[in-house]
């Protein structure tokens, strides 16, 4: 045997760990070489398809989008749903005299995965009822009516089944489906960059960046904004979580004012599929609205 045909054996040797070295009290516990490799096979999900779903077993933790506004790089599971849903949103905003309070009754997002990391997400905008007051010249508009469309993919680019870190891709599109002009009837897009990284002292860290094209104020034009957001979440009290998040939109529309929020919110997990939450938004500039204020629920089948 040559000289490097040693070598290579003298490494293979010491990469393979005695049977005692993974033995468990009894001899042959659960940390065997052979139960690794094992473990290790098992977790190869790629075969996985929304015809072929993934077995509970093999299903990653619950992990929403919401309620904050960085977007989560988890995908759920090939083959299984996820209803993500606010069960009331008011927004208040007061600017120059005039007084703005909407409601956006039930609006959703169904999830579905596709593949073991590509799931496709159904955004809708149920029901919306919006109040103006103008104390200037003391009239009151009222619109209701249904919200906007808008189709989402999220593919996982890393960690979606382990590791400290995640990262993911999110194009989408909004369609104008809204009624009583609570829209601006035009087509929009974008795509987002969420990332995930658990850090020291048992606390979650979340970053997103991203660009959305969208249609001018005045005009058929479209410009871009830049959003940026990141998150800090942590453990509370038993399963209690709370997060705190910075939010910022800058528009590349002319005159334009960059639109930043400070949120902050709880999440509490009654099952291992179902999960509450509720949260604040709260506007530091003055283009962003005053309060956003929600509660909410996620329930993964």
């Amino acid at each position: 045997m040559t000289t490097a045909g040693r070598f290579r054996l003298a490494l293979v040797t010491l990469a393979i760990p005695t049977a005692g070295a993974f033995a468990d009290e009894t001899g042959a516990g659960e940390g065997s070489w052979a139960s690794v490799l094992g473990e290790t096979a098992s977790k190869d999900k790629s075969s996985y398809t929304i015809f072929n779903p993934v077995p509970h077993d093999l299903m990653r933790e619950l992990s929403p989008d919401r309620p904050d506004k960085t977007e989560s790089p988890y995908t759920v599971d090939a083959g299984h749903f996820q209803l993500e849903m606010d069960f009331a949103n008011v927004t208040l905003e007061e600017s120059n005299g005039v007084r703005t309070r909407a409601w956006n009754v039930a609006p959703f997002n169904v999830k579905i995965g596709l593949f073991n990391n590509v799931d496709l997400h159904f955004v809708f905008d149920d029901y919306l009822l919006v109040r103006t007051h103008d104390r200037l010249t003391r009239t009151t508009t009222t619109q209701s009516g249904a919200g906007d469309f808008t189709s989402r993919l999220k593919i996982n680019l890393w960690g979606d089944d382990g590791g400290s870190t995640a990262l993911g891709f999110l194009p989408f599109v909004k369609f104008p489906t809204n009624t009583d002009q609570l829209g601006n009837n035009s087509v929009e897009g974008g795509v987002l960059f969420p990332f995930a990284a658990k850090l020291p002292a048992g606390f979650d860290l979340g970053m997103e960046t991203g660009v959305r094209c969208q249609r001018n104020e005045v005009g058929r034009s479209y410009h871009e904004e830049l959003l940026n957001s990141v998150t800090f979440g942590h453990a509370l009290i038993g399963k209690l979580d709370g997060y705190l998040e910075f939010f910022s939109s800058v528009s590349t529309e002319c005159e334009s004012e960059w639109i930043g929020t400070v949120d902050f919110g709880l999440t509490y997990p009654i099952a291992e599929n179902v999960q509450l939450d509720c949260g604040c938004n709260a506007g530091v500039t003055r283009s962003a609205d005053d309060l956003n204020a929600f509660t909410g629920i996620t329930v993964r089948f």
